[in-house]
């Protein structure tokens, strides 16, 4: 049987716990991380679409960093945006601050209607160290 070790960064682990997730699972060699959005201490969302893009990739690291990883053993990225033909050229404008060097990861881009008052959610899949 796999077995799954729930990964928490620093300061955040209430908020996981009342919503009833984890925020990353190790699991056979990989880390499944949760989707991140722009979201600040307390939970709400950041207005600005370009800082919440940086928020958001800010608490992805922060969750990275908790298992031991950074962006580059990020392997899958898969990017949740609302209104995507209205917002896509600046949230990647703000990519190549996080992306790292070639080779990049994978990339699916997923173009919604709701994202519980955000308007981008980035979920990676990264290799253990």
């Amino acid at each position: 049987m796999t077995t799954r070790e729930a990964v928490f960064p620093l300061g955040r682990q209430a908020l996981y716990e009342r919503n009833r997730y984890s925020p990353a699972i190790k699991s056979n060699g990989f880390l499944f991380v949760s989707g991140q959005v722009g979201s600040r201490e307390d939970g709400s969302p950041e207005p600005d679409l370009k800082a919440q893009v940086r928020l958001a990739f800010d608490n992805l690291i922060a969750v990275l960093a908790a298992a031991g990883c950074t962006f580059d053993d990020v392997v899958d990225v898969t990017l949740f945006v609302v209104d995507p033909e209205s917002n896509l050229d600046a949230i990647w404008s703000i990519l190549p601050e996080y992306w790292g060097e070639a080779p990049y990861p994978t990339l699916t881009g997923v173009g919604v209607t709701w994202l519980y008052g955000f308007q981008f959610e980035i979920k990676v899949i990264a290799r253990l160290p």
